[in-house]
């Protein structure tokens, strides 16, 4: 994501135990437990849900631009984790008029975010089991403690969904945590005239004797939900193709979900799709022709590009105030969509979106890693050095606010030192190791977790792996140190 510039407990438990009560597994008795309602990430501790691992989402949504109404349908594969009785998904506003667990009818209940569903019978640990949610409303968004929108955006005659850190409970119900990730599949219905578009490879595209017209697309590399995006309106589009993939051959240390976490042999080429907003195409031609050519010196220095679409959404100023790297798509306002903008987003592919972060502390992972590809970029093709952005962000205040691996609270996750000072910390790791070895973590790193969720202290450690060497003294003062150094 681009830096942004943003100037009922109890009754859940009393649900829960409501719905836990009285069922009972096959043999009868109650041996399952519900699964748990939330799973404390630091700044949003009941965001998520415990007790099974999502595999792949199939998303059905009808939007009414006139209106803002969708009608969804969410079919949710996962694996219990442990005996269930009951189980959360995560849903913001929204009515539910029916849910499923394996196709027989599943009690549900609504407390606040919180979408509880008991299954007819307790679901044993490892089996795999399919919920079935349908929904209806008109999605509401939200605004994050720092005071920007996210979620369901309406815009003039169509929508832009977008969901970091929370934003996605406001259009589908499921575990929105980032640490379980998951395949998705969506298919997008839209009146006569408009378009619609969201992550991964578009698989159809049909028109109903009505006119509306229904899309699908499939994502097959694990995805974290907030990374999940839909453009509706009238755009122009635009492909080409880039080289740069290799063939997944795996999913890195533990992608936590169970899919198919890549698309098999291929070529080692990408179809890059662009979606721009009508009123917006000229301006934006030049840059979006460059995206093939930044993918692939991207991949000459981070590694084979992680999936097996890529692009990007322009859309009008408007709702969305800022750029966000949703998943081999990024989206863009239009006074967003420049080289510096393009370069940190597509950065994310690799830092963010296939290694994602653990939790919601760990943003500078993304951030820091995209900030510092953008200085990388400079370096390589316009002649400036790493070195002058590290001394510029060094002089500046604001970075000095609070070290990056630890913001005070979630309306600072967005602020200067996860950005500026994150790729500070990159910086020194790169003086003090040297680029060789520097340039082994930059590519080791997105390989190692590839399709996978870290922490800070994976990072550490694995850079401590590569260099062969103690680097506290580093961490210390440039990652968790609460004041500036005398010098950069």
């Amino acid at each position: 994501m681009t830096q942004r510039n943003r100037t009922g407990a109890a009754a859940a438990l009393v649900a829960l135990a409501l719905l836990a009560g009285g069922c009972t597994g096959a043999t009868g008795g109650v041996r399952g437990t519900p699964g748990a309602a939330g799973l404390r990430d630091p700044y949003f501790p009941k965001l998520g849900n415990g007790g099974y691992d999502v595999g792949r989402y199939a998303l059905s949504l009808a939007y009414d631009p006139g209106t803002g109404r969708i009608d969804g349908t969410a079919e949710i594969t996962a694996r219990a984790t442990q005996d269930l009785s009951a189980f959360n998904l995560d849903l913001a506003g929204l009515t539910v008029s029916g849910a499923t667990v394996d196709g027989a009818r599943a009690a549900y209940n609504r407390a606040g975010d919180e979408l509880t569903l008991r299954p007819h019978d307790e679901i044993p640990k490892g089996a795999e089991f399919r919920a079935t949610v349908t929904y209806t409303g008109v999605p509401e968004p939200i605004t994050d403690a720092d005071g920007s929108a996210e979620g369901w955006l309406r815009t003039a005659g169509g929508a832009v969904a977008v969901g970091e850190p929370e934003g996605s409970k406001t259009w589908f119900p499921g575990n929105h945590h980032p640490s379980d990730k998951a395949a998705y599949d969506i298919t997008l219905t839209v009146p006569a005239g408009l378009d619609a578009f969201s992550n991964g490879v578009r698989t159809e595209r049909r028109t109903a004797a009505d006119g509306r017209v229904t899309t699908v697309w499939h994502t097959p590399e694990p995805m974290a939900s907030y990374l999940a995006t839909v453009a509706i309106g009238r755009y122009e589009t635009g492909t080409a193709t880039a080289a740069g993939r290799a063939a997944d051959t795996g999913s890195g240390t533990d992608a936590g979900s169970g899919t198919d976490s890549g698309s098999g042999t291929d070529s080692g080429s990408v179809p890059v799709l662009t979606a721009v907003e009508a009123s917006v195409t000229a301006d934006t031609t030049a840059l979006r022709a460059e995206i093939p050519v930044i993918l692939e010196r991207q991949a000459d220095r981070f590694g084979p590009y992680p999936f097996s679409a890529a692009g990007a959404i322009v859309v009008k100023d408007g709702p969305l105030g800022y750029a966000l790297e949703t998943q081999t798509r990024p989206v863009f306002p239009a006074a967003s969509f420049d080289r510096t903008t393009l370069v940190h987003e597509l950065a994310h592919q690799w830092y963010g979106n296939s290694v994602t972060p653990a939790t919601w502390r760990d943003l500078w992972l993304n951030e820091g890693f995209a900030t510092y590809a953008e200085w990388l970029y400079t370096e390589e093709y316009e002649d400036v050095p790493a070195r002058t952005h590290f001394e510029r962000a060094f002089a500046q205040d604001a970075n000095w606010a609070f070290p990056p691996a630890a913001p005070p609270g979630p309306g600072n996750l967005f602020d200067p030192p996860v950005y500026q000072r994150g790729a500070m910390v990159l910086h020194k790791l790169r003086e003090t190791v040297g680029d060789p070895v520097f340039d082994e973590i930059l590519r080791g790193w997105p390989a190692k977790y590839r399709h996978a969720n870290a922490s800070t202290g994976d990072f550490t450690a694995y850079a401590e792996s590569v260099a062969g060497k103690d680097l506290d003294g580093l961490w210390d003062v440039w990652l968790y140190g609460d004041g500036k150094p005398d010098k950069p």
